[in-house]
C-alpha cells in the first residue's frame, strides 16, 4: 500500500532540496518513490507546482515504440516512422491527460495554505526502510501537514521532524530530576 506524506517547510527552496535528497535515497534503494510533487508560494502569493514525473515524455515514449514497432511489422520501414510518430504523439497527449499519482485538487488546496516563500513537499511512497530513511532526514526541519501513516509512524516523523527538544533556556529534564 502506497503512503502519502506532505511536510511544509520554511523556505521556499527547501522542498526541492528534501526532494534531491529523497531522489539520493531512492538511488541507495532505501525507498521506493512513485510520486513526489514540490509546491512553492512566492512573495506575491502565487502557488507553483513542480510535478517530478513527466508523463506527457513517458507517454510519447510508450506511444513512439509500440507504434514504430507495429508500422513496422505490417508497412515496414515507412510505416515504422508514420505510425511511430503519430502514436508518440497521441501518446503525450495521452499521457499530459492521464491523472497520475498524488491528486492535483488535493497538491492545490494544501498549495494555497502555504503562507508566502514557503514550500511544502508532497510524496507518495511505495515502500521505505523506515529508520535509515529518518535518520538520514533528522537535519530537515519541517511540519506535517497530512498523512496517510498510522498514528505511531506519524509521531515518529514528527518528532524527527520538529528537531531536538532540548534547548539552552529549556533543557530536557533528567532521570535525576
Amino acid at each position: 500500500m502506497n503512503t502519502l506524506i506532505a511536510v511544509a517547510f520554511d523556505q521556499k527552496n527547501e522542498a526541492a532540496e528534501v526532494l534531491n535528497r529523497l531522489g539520493q535515497l531512492q538511488r541507495d534503494y532505501l525507498l521506493d518513490l512513485e510520486d513526489a510533487v514540490v509546491v512553492t508560494r512566492d512573495e506575491e502569493g502565487k502557488v507553483k507546482i513542480k510535478q517530478s514525473v513527466d508523463l506527457t515524455a513517458g507517454g510519447a515514449l510508450y506511444g513512439g515504440l509500440w507504434g514504430s514497432l507495429i508500422g513496422l511489422i505490417f508497412a515496414g520501414p515507412l510505416g515504422m516512422l508514420l505510425a511511430g510518430g503519430t502514436s508518440a504523439a497521441l501518446g503525450a497527449i495521452a499521457g499530459s491527460l492521464n491523472d497520475y499519482g498524488i491528486d492535483d485538487d488535493f497538491i492545490k488546496d494544501l498549495g494555497n495554505q502555504l503562507q508566502p516563500n514557503t514550500s511544502a513537499l508532497f510524496i507518495l511512497l511505495r515502500n521505505a526502510v523506515e529508520d535509515k530513511v529518518l535518520d538520514e532526514l533528522k537535519d530537515v526541519r519541517g511540519k506535517i501537514l497530512r498523512t496517510s501513516l498510522s498514528k505511531e509512524a506519524e509521531d515518529r516523523l514528527a518528532r524527527v521532524l520538529s528537531g531536538p527538544t532540548a534547548t539552552v533556556d529549556n533543557p530536557a529534564p533528567t532521570m535525576a530530576q
